[in-house]
């Protein structure tokens, strides 16, 4: 292995800090109030939902400058910030005491009650500032991953207004300054930590991530943590060996090469949206409702397929577009039809030490009809009751082929076989969709849990299929019409 570390390195704001022999999952949120006694990132809900604990990361983007991005301290282990600054709310205030821009708005527009949620809204609304996509996201969208008790979000709204109209795209005067200095701590050597027998490995080629984790196949994989950071904050498991896959270079490969779009798995799903929303507009639309902001910048597309969910987004979606798999172990290399890698709950077709290594999604064919749907209890940051994704090629209005998927309806994301029998070969026709709505209780069996009880998933797996139809066929709209001239 390469020349290797054994400290953690990073920048505290504009301090230097060195962490050793401390446990490679304790949290960025345990670090600061623990370690530092900066207690204004707060903990509400441990989990990545309520975005009190939003903190800033900012690293070198290669071209002498920052990339800056907000994630939940209260999921991120300290490893992730070597070679990383970090910023929290006691850190925008000036020398002099002078408020930032965001918190004078913030105050301008009374935001703050309680104040146990305001840091959050503070430090993502100054990721936005910084980054100057705010404005683009939408401040709604922007802020939906942090949640305020007692104000009504419309004081926040105000002020987060202000701040796109005052400060969009505003950057610091000494980027290159900070990125020289984090360049100067990670240095030529590779993180690799060990404490109390618990180990951390930050490989940065392929090579030396298949090299690691051959010699521990045991090792969990890490990337975003956005579940793994659960097993600790609430499962309070204790992990032994970690692969941090986030610095993998080639796990950060993404091209269109005009007729595939060729995904690393390390690719956040914040990276990956408007890739997919090339591929159509459904994905992207999809994208933003998963999850908020701080978790997409994280959240990687491999681990949402490695991890094997039922109730992943991505996965319905992918299989649908025939989307494949490529995998390494050691040296050696395969690649499999995505739908192939879900063998049963919990269980996916990867051996010890062998890992996703990059996600192929084709382009839809000229002819071709896709959609997809997410249904939950809320519309923003949940997760989903049932998820539908339908890709079918009409000819001379018949239906040639069919590829549906579903998640939340099976053990895992699962083709509907018998559905798509009952659509193949038939006239694209509202008959032919009933019939397929028929097929769809043949093909799934689902449970009745805390999102949804089966016979409502059934109903919503049929009614998806339908509104499918409707759509793309322009009768639902010619529906709605009829409606609005008898109703007025």
């Amino acid at each position: 292995m390469a020349k290797t570390v054994g400290e953690i390195r990073f920048l505290l704001d504009d301090e230097e800090r060195s962490l050793a022999g401390v446990s490679p999952t304790l949290t960025v949120l345990q670090y600061l109030r623990r370690h530092e006694h900066l207690t204004g990132t707060k903990e509400g809900c441990a989990e990545g939902d309520c975005g009190a604990c939003t903190v800033m990361f900012a690293e070198p983007d290669g071209k002498g400058g920052l990339r800056r991005w907000s994630v939940n301290g209260c999921i991120q282990f300290v490893p992730s910030l070597h070679g990383r600054r970090l910023t929290t709310v006691e850190h925008l205030a000036g020398p002099d005491g002078s408020l930032n821009p965001v918190q004078q708005a913030m105050v301008d527009h009374h935001g703050s009650q309680c104040g146990f949620c305001t840091p959050g809204f503070v430090m993502q609304l100054e990721a936005g500032r910084q980054s100057g996509e705010m404005a683009q996201t939408g401040l709604v969208d922007w802020l939906a991953g942090n949640l305020c008790r007692c104000t009504g979000y419309g004081p926040i709204l105000a002020a987060g207004r202000q701040v796109i109209v005052e400060d969009a795209g505003e950057r610091t005067e000494n980027d290159r300054a900070v990125s020289d200095r984090l360049e100067a701590l990670m240095g030529d050597a590779t993180l690799a930590l060990n404490h109390d027998g618990q180990r951390w490995f930050a490989p940065e080629s392929e090579d030396q991530l298949a090299k690691i984790y051959a010699e521990h196949p045991d090792a969990v994989l890490v990337a975003g943590a956005t579940d793994v950071g659960l097993w600790v904050t609430k499962q309070h498991r204790r992990l032994e060996t970690m692969i941090d896959v986030t610095r993998v270079r080639e796990l950060h490969h993404l091209q269109d090469d005009g007729t595939v779009l060729h995904i690393g798995a390390a690719v956040s799903h914040r990276a990956a949206t408007a890739a997919l929303a090339a591929v159509h507009g459904d994905l992207g639309e999809l994208l933003r409702r998963f999850a908020s902001i701080q978790i997409r910048n994280s959240g990687t597309v491999g681990g949402n397929i490695a991890n094997g969910s039922p109730i992943g987004d991505l996965p319905p979606a992918l299989i649908a577009l025939d989307a494949r798999l490529h995998l390494r172990k050691g040296s050696e290399r395969r690649s499999m039809a995505l739908e192939d890698f879900f063998i049963d709950y919990g269980k996916q077709d990867r051996a010890p030490g062998e890992f996703v290594a990059q996600v192929e999604v084709p382009h839809l064919p000229a002819n071709a009809l896709f959609g997809c749907y997410k249904l939950s209890k809320r519309f923003d940051q949940d997760i989903s009751a049932v998820m539908g994704a339908f890709r079918l090629i009409v000819e001379d209005g018949t239906i040639k082929d069919a590829r549906i998927a579903f998640g939340g309806m099976a053990a895992t994301p699962k083709r509907a076989a018998e559905t798509e029998a009952a659509m193949t070969g038939a006239p694209w026709s509202q008959q032919t969709i009933e019939a397929a709505c028929a097929a769809l209780s043949r093909d799934f069996t689902p449970l009745s849990d805390m999102r949804a009880s089966a016979d409502y998933r059934a109903r919503a797996a049929a009614g998806m299929l339908r509104r499918f139809y409707l759509e793309q066929t322009g009768e639902g709209l010619a529906r709605l019409a009829e409606m609005e001239a008898v109703h007025g």
